[in-house]
């Protein structure tokens, strides 16, 4: 598939010094020149790893989605994913994710958009979609997961961001869901690439 990983809107500079190392971000920070000639000192994290999201597409043409609870989080709705282990890469880190937390595989996997749009943090997500799937597993899940699956309808998921009681984890995914619902154009491209 060959998947280029999104450039940061504001990289980090190459002067830039790592002032610490964690476990899942790493800060680097650098003196910028002001346009009054004045320096400063600017901070970014930098994610260690990057994330996938798959939005899974049964054969009854149902979206899976999930209702996922994790340790010191609101619980939140989204697709199966998460993080890309050292070493894999994006495509292989969804056919991961996907097994682990839906116990399904998949035939065909597109990949929607990938983006790296936060402003101080580098942080590529990529978000796939998934058709031909089959049931092979049970979810095979983390410690710090509690995963329920929730198939919808494709006019359940466009209808999603409207409802107050529900945080969807991929917000770039509920602007796309809001253009859908409000132009016929999106509604028409978002069911030709959900369709099954």
């Amino acid at each position: 598939m060959g998947i280029k990983r999104p450039e940061s809107k504001q990289p980090i500079p190459k002067n830039a010094k790592k002032v610490f190392k964690g476990v899942i971000f790493d800060v680097y920070q650098w003196e910028q020149e002001m346009f009054d000639g004045t320096k400063v000192v600017f901070e970014k994290a930098k994610r260690i790893l990057d994330n996938v999201t798959i939005f899974a597409v049964l054969p009854d043409g149902k979206i899976l989605l999930t209702e996922q609870e994790q340790p010191g989080k609101a619980p939140f709705i989204g697709g199966t994913g998460g993080r890309i282990d050292e070493g894999e890469d994006a495509l292989t880190a969804a056919r991961r994710e996907l097994l682990e937390e839906s116990g399904y595989i998949a035939e065909e996997f597109t990949l929607w958009f990938a983006q790296n749009s936060l402003p101080k943090v580098d942080w590529a997500v990529y978000v796939f979609i998934a058709k031909g799937l089959k049931k092979v597993s049970n979810l095979n899940l983390d410690a710090g997961e509690k995963v329920k699956l929730l198939p919808v309808t494709l006019d359940e998921f466009i209808d999603m961001p409207n409802h107050k009681d529900i945080y969807f984890a991929e917000q770039d995914v509920v602007f796309k869901l809001l253009e859908a619902k409000y132009d016929p154009r999106k509604r028409k491209e978002l069911e030709e690439l959900f369709k099954p």
